[in-house]
């Protein structure tokens, strides 16, 4: 296949692989919008050093508590949602809009249904993260976790929502091939649902531009906060990142993927089952038991899915492993895929009660979390990223292929290194705070687990570190790409191959 193809290779109804399409000098039907598409992968890229940034400062206040005191903007109470809305809205977010508007022009084969459309979107969140950096380290907060925006921002974010869904569906809607790519589902879904979330969660009453409160109250705000906290991982942080792997993986790989109908059963099971997990968060809160026993039990069911959706990016390299001596980026990709199983069996296990008793409150559910965002979310995003750049500025590969592999291992030791630091950090928490002496009493206090733990933070902090040394070897790679790049013509959208049995 060619670097301006349509879609992955993937196997038809029969499950041959699919031919390969026209090439673009045989027929025209337009240019592809990928201004857009550029201008969210380098947003990507640019708020992904913000956000990690902010988390390295906060791990630093966490072992030096006295830095930023007495500036109340640089707290950790209000740096951390910060952190968490810059990683996962900014990064992340960007990441999941510059991919999905990539990947539904291709495997369409039309362009974007408007460009003021996607101006707007583009802007639109750039305004809702600026907002964000603005007001939540002055502590306007609604005080709910990835979801502290107060409610002026939350209209804004439904407004360029809505518009990102027009532009999404109403390019699927005018599509040229009758298939629609199972990468378009997850991106789909995920479209749909953080919109259901998104509202249902916020239902607030305004008592000023900078402060609302919950339509909700007591044990009722906390379920549907984690209903939304949970889902919120699903979907934006699953779902979407999913879609990413059934397009690009395929992609750099050159192969089919694995199993198309596997495929298609993962997307079903993991959309069937997902939504009822959230009560995880809450073991052993006021919530009725019968919820929390639910929401174990879908939580260990949702393993099945989501093992098999991995293994069917991961075989996909079936007959070409050898690739992975010579390409960084699909070992991003694999490697990634290796974090999403990790996460996913970690996760479940987690929310068995037993488990969970040892766990909750710990540093073993920030590493965790880490293993999903760090080594799931960040590395698919940025091998994505390095896989579809060079293509939209008529080259071959980036600047630097050293310079990836270079960047694949430092992530790669940053996140282990962060991540293991806090699992025997959480473990040892877990296992200090329940010991108790023979009368009953505690057998440590809280300060000396504090000070037992303290070494780890210093560890966590390293691997910040070089996690955040690689983004900044990816901007100077992607700043090189640009000024290397030819003048940038418009790609030509490619006719559907009408020997494809699905279109």
């Amino acid at each position: 296949m060619t670097s301006n193809d349509a879609i992955p290779a993937e196997p038809t109804a029969g499950g041959a692989p699919a031919s390969n399409p026209v090439p673009a000098a045989n027929a025209r039907y337009g240019f592809y919008n990928d201004k857009v598409v550029l201008q969210f992968s380098i947003a990507t890229v640019v708020w992904g050093i913000v956000g990690m940034a902010v988390g390295v400062f906060i791990a630093a206040q966490l072992y030096w508590p006295t830095i930023g005191e007495g500036i109340p903007w640089l707290s950790y109470g209000r740096l951390r949602p910060l952190h968490t809305n810059a990683v996962i809205f900014a990064f992340g977010g960007s990441a999941l809009f510059a991919t999905s508007l990539h990947v539904v022009q291709r495997t369409c084969h039309v362009r974007l249904i408007s460009d003021k459309l996607a101006a707007f979107v583009f802007w639109g969140w750039q305004a809702v993260i600026v907002a964000a950096a603005i007001t939540l380290p002055l502590g306007m907060t609604q005080g709910k976790e990835y979801a502290e925006l107060e409610w002026p921002i939350d209209l804004l974010i439904t407004v360029v929502w809505v518009a990102y869904a027009v532009l999404f569906f109403g390019t699927i809607v005018k599509r040229r091939v009758n298939h629609i790519y199972v990468a378009n589902w997850f991106y789909g879904s995920f479209i749909l649902t953080i919109a259901l979330l998104h509202i249902v969660n916020n239902i607030a009453m305004p008592a000023g531009l900078t402060k609302s409160y919950s339509a909700y109250s007591g044990a009722v705000d906390a379920m549907a906060q984690w209903w939304y906290g949970h889902n919120a991982v699903g979907f934006f942080l699953t779902a979407g990142f999913l879609g990413m792997m059934y397009y690009f993986v395929p992609k750099q790989a050159q192969r089919p993927i694995y199993s198309y109908r596997l495929s298609i059963v993962h997307f079903w099971a993991l959309i069937a089952v997902y939504m009822w997990a959230g009560p995880h968060h809450l073991q052993y809160t006021a919530l009725p038991d019968w919820v929390q026993s639910l929401g174990m039990v879908f939580s260990l069911i949702l393993l099945a899915p989501s093992w098999g959706g991995a293994l069917n990016g991961i075989l996909t390299l079936s007959g070409v492993w050898h690739k992975l001596r010579t390409d960084p980026i699909l070992k991003f990709m694999i490697v990634a895929i290796s974090f999403y199983m990790i996460a996913t069996f970690e996760g479940p296990m987690m929310s068995i009660k037993t488990v969970n008793s040892l766990s909750h409150y710990t540093d073993w559910t920030v590493g965790h979390v880490h293993a999903g965002a760090l080594g799931w979310v960040a590395m698919i995003s940025i091998g994505a990223i390095y896989s579809l750049l060079p293509r939209l500025l008529g080259r071959e590969s980036m600047y630097s292929t050293k310079w990836i592999d270079t960047h694949f291992w430092l992530h790669t030791f940053g996140v282990l290194l962060y991540i293991a630091a806090m699992w025997i950090a959480g473990v040892m928490q877990g296992l200090m705070w329940r010991a108790t002496n023979a009368d009953g009493t505690l057998t440590y206090s809280f300060v000396e687990a504090l000070n037992a733990t303290y070494p780890y933070y210093l560890v966590r902090l390293g691997g910040g570190l070089v996690v955040l040394s690689g983004m900044g070897l990816m901007a100077l790679n992607m700043w090189k790409t640009f000024a290397m790049a030819p003048a940038r013509a418009p790609q030509p959208v490619l006719a559907p191959d009408i020997s494809d049995a699905r279109a």
